[in-house]
């Protein structure tokens, strides 16, 4: 009896502390692959480029903001008195510029959010940055909306005023009509056809502008749609490694019980051999009592 308890305990010994061990070693291996896989998800982003990516972002966030401030302003000139040719076109340059700052913006992000946010404050720096990303490019699109409503506001009136030009061959009737009347009457419908075809030229150009400014808005609508996407995943894979590291802990916390289990066993078992040692030696004792005694 006493070997087998030795025997019980010596096992228990041998095994209870290594599986604690190897759970231990499990959350530490997890925290391992974990951080591996987050840097091997990003491309060459480094610490240092990491702060370098997000002083960037920031500034282009502004530069977006105050060009979209600037496009506001002209965008509420339109059909007014202060409207121009020269008002329009600068218009546009500046969203062009924007646009292209947009998208350079938004690749810009998308490392960041691939990046491996070493601490809490960056990953806050990050995520700050992209909501102010998103509400800007929000602002400029709004914007985009609203030049567009109004380009095509211009280019129905200029449709309908040419579709509501007079026949050129009508001419008035009466028996005292002159030549030089006749003549004066063509060079009125030659003049009034030129110009109608200037301002034809300048329907082409405002529709192709209009098509420009709504395949811009849809630019913008696919950048909303590739940073949402990125945000919902790295979301996911956020919920996945925090979910990881759960299990680990829980593991850590089973091997815990199960050693203090253990250490409870084997202080039972210590006892129960205190106990059979002295039962042993009274009755050794005992035989010997009598031995000596007959």
């Amino acid at each position: 009896m006493p070997n087998k308890s030795e025997g019980q305990s010596d096992h228990l010994e041998k095994h209870s502390y290594p599986t604690c061990y190897i759970y231990l070693i499990y959350l530490i291996s997890v925290r391992k692959v974990l951080k591996m896989d987050t840097f091997s998800s990003y491309q060459g982003v480094t610490m240092d480029n990491f702060d370098q990516l997000s002083q960037s972002i920031a500034s282009n966030i502004q530069k977006i903001s105050q060009n979209v401030s600037a496009m506001s302003k002209m965008v509420n000139q339109l059909q007014t008195p202060q409207d121009s040719p020269e008002l329009r076109n600068q218009l546009r340059q500046i969203q062009n510029y924007t646009q292209q700052m947009a998208k350079d913006t938004s690749s810009e992000l998308m490392q960041l959010m691939r990046a491996d946010a070493a601490s809490p404050a960056r990953r806050l720096a990050r995520d700050r940055l992209s909501d102010e990303y998103m509400a800007t490019l929000n602002a400029f699109q709004a914007t985009q909306r609203a030049a567009a409503q109004k380009e095509k506001e211009d280019v129905r009136k200029v449709k309908a005023q040419n579709f509501q030009i007079g026949d050129p061959f009508a001419v008035s009737g009466g028996n005292n009509e002159t030549l030089i009347e006749m003549e004066g009457e063509t060079a009125r419908q030659q003049q009034a056809t030129l110009q109608t075809e200037r301002e034809l030229r300048d329907l082409e150009e405002r529709e192709r502008d209009v098509r420009q400014l709504e395949s811009d808005i849809v630019d913008v609508n696919q950048i909303f749609k590739e940073l949402g996407a990125m945000i919902h995943a790295q979301g996911a894979a956020v919920d996945s490694i925090e979910s990881s590291v759960e299990m680990a802990a829980t593991h850590v916390q089973q091997a815990t019980t199960e050693l203090a289990s253990a250490a409870t066993y084997k202080n039972k078992l210590r006892k129960k051999k205190v106990y059979l040692a002295i039962i042993l030696i009274i009755i050794v004792s005992i035989i010997l009592i009598i031995v000596f005694h007959n």
